[in-house]
């Protein structure tokens, strides 16, 4: 199964004409883990994504990829 982007931190901080280093200013990162984010590397943790989302000042969907490509489902047989 292909990886695809999860997330959309790269796109968003372009828009907002911020950099990774001032995101990780504000949320006391190292500059290498949002780095890391913003290339789908690693993801942050939910409680991380909402302080992102608050930074920017954006609605936490925006962060995230909708494509249902990116959402594996797992049948439970009863």
């Amino acid at each position: 199964m292909e990886v695809k982007d999860i997330n959309r931190l790269k796109v968003v901080l372009a828009e907002k004409k911020r950099t990774n280093k001032w995101l990780a200013e504000q949320l006391g990162k190292d500059p290498a883990t949002v780095s890391k984010w913003c290339t789908n590397t690693a993801q942050p943790g939910l409680e991380t994504l909402l302080e992102i989302a608050n930074a920017l000042e954006v609605d936490v969907k925006e962060l995230l990829n909708s494509s249902k490509d990116n959402v594996q489902f797992v049948k439970i047989q009863q």
